[in-house]
C-alpha cells in the first residue's frame, strides 16, 4: 500500500472501458478492439512505471450467465452480467453478432443500456452491434454506421438516424459506431488517440502489426480492396503497381503491357473481372490516394494533384465534386476540424 499526504492529489483512475458482448458476438468485434485498449494500457505501463494505469478493460455479458458461446463456437467468459455491473464507465462499446443481428436481446438488457447510456462519456459499437444502440434509441438524429451488408437493415430498424454506409467509422458527439470486424480496431485506434495522443495510437498500431491506421472518413468500398476479389493474379499484382505509380500516364495500352496482355484483351478482361472500366478504376484509386494524403499530410493542393496524377488542381477539383460531392479544399477542411473537435474534447475530459 503507498502512503501520500493529505495534500497529496489522488492518483486519476484508469479509464474504465466495458465491451458488451452477447451470445453468438462475432469474436473480432469483441477482441480485436479490446486488444487495442489493453495493449495501449500495456506499452504505457512499460514505459512509465509508477504512473497509474490508463485503462482497464473488462467484458459485460448480455444474459443472466457470464458465460457465453461466440459465433466461431469458442467460448467467452465474461468479467460480469450486465446486472452485476456497477461504479462509473468511461466507454462502452458494443460488439456486433449474430443474436443482435436477430434482434433477440432482452428488453432488461434494452433498458439497462438506454439507462446507463446518460452516465457514460463515450458509447459506441462495432459492426452490428450498432443495432442494439439502435434499439436502445441511442441513434436517433444521429449519423452512425455499420457492416455495409447490415446497412439496409439498420436504416429500418433505426428509421430516424441517418446510416451512412460508407465511412468505416463515425463520430457523432459522444457516440461512435464502426464498420465490421477489423474497422472496430480503428475505432479503438481513434479512442486511443482521442485520450493519449496520436503517437501512443500510431506505437500500439504498429505493436499490433496493423497495415495502416485508417481514418474513420475513409470508405468501406475500397477500390484497391476490390481489386482483389478477382481470381487473376496478374490483375491484383497490378493494383499495387498503380498505387505506387498514380503519377505516370496510366492508360489502357500502359495497364496492359504491365500484365503482358493486349489493350483490347486487356479492357474486356478487366471490365468482365472487375465491373467497370480500367479508367474508372484508375480514377477510384487516384481519389484514394488523394483523400489520404489531404486526411493525412500538409501538402499542397497542386503538390497532391501532381502526385496523385490529376495533372493540376482544377482537374482533381473537378473529380472530387463529380465523386463525392464536395471539393478537395473543403474535404481537407473537414477533417481538421473534425479533428480539432476531438482533440477539444480529449482536453475537456482529461
Amino acid at each position: 500500500m503507498s502512503l501520500r499526504t493529505d495534500a497529496a492529489s489522488p492518483a486519476p483512475a484508469a479509464q474504465r472501458v466495458v465491451f458488451v458482448a452477447a451470445p453468438e458476438v462475432e469474436i473480432l468485434d469483441l477482441v480485436g478492439p479490446l486488444q487495442v485498449f489493453a495493449r495501449a494500457a500495456e506499452m504505457f505501463a512499460r514505459e512509465n512505471s509508477g504512473r497509474p494505469p490508463i485503462y482497464s478493460v473488462e467484458v459485460v455479458s448480455t444474459t443472466a450467465r457470464r458465460s457465453l458461446v461466440a459465433n466461431c463456437g469458442l467460448r467467452v467468459t465474461a468479467d460480469k452480467t450486465f446486472r452485476e455491473l456497477r461504479g462509473n464507465i468511461d466507454t462502452l462499446l458494443v460488439a456486433g453478432g449474430n443474436s443482435i443481428e436477430r434482434d433477440e436481446i432482452n428488453p432488461e438488457v434494452v433498458r439497462w443500456l438506454r439507462k446507463i447510456a446518460g452516465r457514460i462519456r463515450r458509447v459506441g459499437s462495432v459492426c452490428t452491434g450498432a443495432m442494439l444502440l439502435a434499439r436502445a434509441g441511442l441513434l436517433d438524429g444521429r449519423r452512425a454506421t455499420t457492416h455495409w451488408n447490415w446497412c439496409e437493415v439498420l436504416i429500418r430498424r433505426a428509421p430516424r438516424a441517418h446510416i451512412d454506409p460508407d465511412p468505416i467509422f463515425i463520430r457523432d458527439e459522444n457516440v461512435y459506431t464502426s464498420a465490421g470486424v477489423t474497422a472496430g480496431m480503428d475505432l479503438a485506434l481513434a479512442l486511443v488517440e482521442e485520450d493519449h495522443g496520436s503517437r501512443l495510437a500510431l506505437r500500439v498500431a504498429r505493436n499490433l502489426v496493423l497495415y495502416l491506421r485508417r481514418p474513420g472518413g475513409q470508405s468501406q468500398f475500397s477500390a484497391a480492396l476490390s481489386l482483389q476479389l478477382t481470381d487473376r493474379k496478374p490483375l491484383r499484382e497490378l493494383e499495387a503497381w498503380v498505387l505506387d505509380n498514380l503519377n505516370k500516364s496510366l492508360t489502357v495500352p500502359v495497364l496492359a503491357e504491365r500484365v503482358g496482355m493486349s489493350p483490347r484483351n486487356f479492357a474486356r478482361v478487366f471490365t468482365r473481372e472487375m465491373k467497370t472500366t480500367p479508367a474508372k478504376f484508375v480514377e477510384r484509386l487516384r481519389i484514394e490516394g488523394a483523400r489520404r494524403r489531404l486526411e493525412e499530410s500538409q501538402n499542397s493542393m497542386e503538390t497532391i494533384a501532381t502526385e496523385c496524377g490529376f495533372g493540376n488542381v482544377n482537374s482533381m477539383r473537378n473529380v472530387f465534386q463529380r465523386a463525392l460531392k464536395i471539393p478537395p479544399g473543403q474535404y481537407r477542411r473537414h477533417f481538421r476540424h473534425a479533428k480539432t473537435a476531438q482533440r477539444k474534447s480529449t482536453n475537456t475530459h482529461r
